[in-house]
């Protein structure tokens, strides 16, 4: 049978759902220039769930026919299951995840599945999706940082005593403990969480029922599409339903923040593997050598979390300048989206994977964090709030402690090495006890409050976070 002409003499655009406004077939390149089913595919289950729940609806409103909702739930199973065996054909002419299923569907159940699309399009389709996919990724990654923060709390409860400079400046400043370091990243990540927690909120709004812009003429229910979907609610406009991907660049943020948590653990735990530091060593699993330097251990997981932080800051600032000229409402612009968000979700996922996998193959060096914390006069604050606490204001403390300090320097000494006369010369406040003061212990244990180095609080922290994560 001859193709069907046009009123001009050229070939429609055959197979495309919107063929027949066009007299002449997309070119080639065209097709892969705007097909974007190489990386929405993985929408499909989610599709498949946004049509069952669609249908539904649509079945329940005498939109269709019961005989058809059946035909849709059955083809939509059969797709599924040709999906998860690998067998489901893609198709670039198809463009997308929504058409190829929705072909398929066709070839299966004839009418039936061309019914499915009433009062939706591809715009309010596509937006559903993504939610979807989103909200199941947030939930794993937040079980992703709930499982980091329970190996940190394992390396933590090792090193509650464990003492190691505390640095501001990247100089020696006071001692605190190498678990109370790790605390700080514990709580980091408990605000990424909340974050994520917080985002998920805004991304489970159903758009589904805005169609391609402005509504359906269609008796619809959307109340009933978002609880069978367990949306919390629906978009309540249309035109921003299709346009908005507020969702996807928040999103972007959250990983963006938790990659930066992950890059500065990730930059202290590579210069503490330096022999310069030589606090820490990571298990040979996580590094690899040199090609030329037989000697070489090194800490390739991570630097490439540190290296890949800048991957997904790339994609927020991607998505803002995607969405930042766009009229309402959706443009051909907003498949851009997908790449970035997905491409974002799969590195902060893996990081954190192979970070948690990671933490406990962190063995510690604790002489030398000890000796660390012995240099640099790390207790000189500690010798200022006893002189406080013998009367004198602080400001003349701590200038009496740095003019200790920097004779100290001139002998290449620590404050704890001078003899008692030698420290009176500066104050004769100064007695006997002020040497429990410049000790590292003694230095950790003064700082027993909330949020507090002192070993006795942090445990209590960790005993704290502990419940938290159950």
């Amino acid at each position: 049978m001859a193709a069907q002409r046009s009123p001009t003499g050229a070939p429609p655009a055959a197979g495309k759902p919107w063929s027949g406004r066009f007299s002449e077939p997309v070119s080639d390149l065209v097709k892969r220039f705007t097909a974007s089913v190489s990386f929405d595919q993985r929408l499909a289950e989610f599709d498949i769930d946004g049509s069952i729940a669609h249908a539904r609806m649509l079945q329940a409103a005498g939109i269709i026919a019961a005989d058809d909702l059946v035909a849709i739930e059955g083809g939509l199973a059969q797709i599924r299951g040709e999906i998860r065996a690998g067998t489901f054909v893609w198709s670039l002419d198809l463009e997308d995840v929504h058409l190829n299923i929705e072909k398929r569907l066709t070839d299966l159940v004839g009418d039936a599945g061309k019914r499915l699309h009433t009062a939706r399009s591809r715009n309010d389709q596509v937006a559903t999706d993504i939610r979807l996919y989103l909200r199941a990724a947030i939930d794993h990654i937040v079980h992703q940082i709930r499982a980091l923060q329970g190996a940190l709390l394992d390396l933590a409860e090792q090193h509650a005593d464990t003492v190691m400079p505390g640095f501001t400046h990247l100089q020696v400043a006071q001692p605190v403990t190498f678990a109370h370091h790790l605390m700080a990243y514990y709580e980091m990540l408990a605000r990424d969480a909340s974050r994520y927690a917080d985002c998920r909120k805004r991304v489970n709004r159903l758009p589904l029922g805005a169609a391609a812009l402005a509504g359906t003429s269609y008796p619809i229910d959307r109340l009933m599409v978002a609880k069978l979907l367990e949306f919390d609610g629906v978009c309540e406009n249309s035109l921003d339903a299709v346009s908005d991907r507020d969702f996807a660049i928040e999103f972007c943020a959250c990983a963006s923040l938790t990659m930066t948590h992950l890059s500065r653990c990730c930059e202290e735990l590579i210069l503490w593997m330096s022999p310069r530091y030589a606090f820490i060593d990571i298990a040979d699993r996580f590094c690899t050598g040199s090609s030329i330097m037989p000697q070489k251990k090194n800490p390739d997981v991570a630097e490439l979390i540190r290296g890949k932080t800048g991957r997904v800051n790339g994609h927020l600032v991607a998505l803002l300048t995607l969405m930042k000229g766009q009229p309402l409402a959706y443009n051909k612009d907003n498949q851009e989206d997908k790449e970035p968000l997905f491409d974002a979700i799969d590195t902060v996922s893996t990081s954190l994977a192979v970070f948690a996998e990671m933490v406990p193959g962190i063995s510690v060096n604790r002489d030398a964090m000890r000796a660390a914390a012995a240099q640099g006069f790390a207790t000189a604050t500690d010798l200022a709030d006893y002189l406080v606490r013998k009367g004198l204001p602080f400001r003349e403390a701590h200038e009496v402690v740095a003019q200790a300090v920097r004779f100290c320097a001139g002998r290449h000494c620590d404050l704890a090495d001078l003899a008692l006369p030698e420290l009176q010369q500066f104050s004769r406040l100064i007695g006997e006890d002020a040497y429990a003061a410049l000790t590292l212990e003694g230095a950790l244990n003064a700082r027993s409050h909330i949020g507090g180095t002192a070993p006795a609080r942090v445990k209590s922290a960790i005993a704290k976070a502990r419940k938290a994560l159950k």
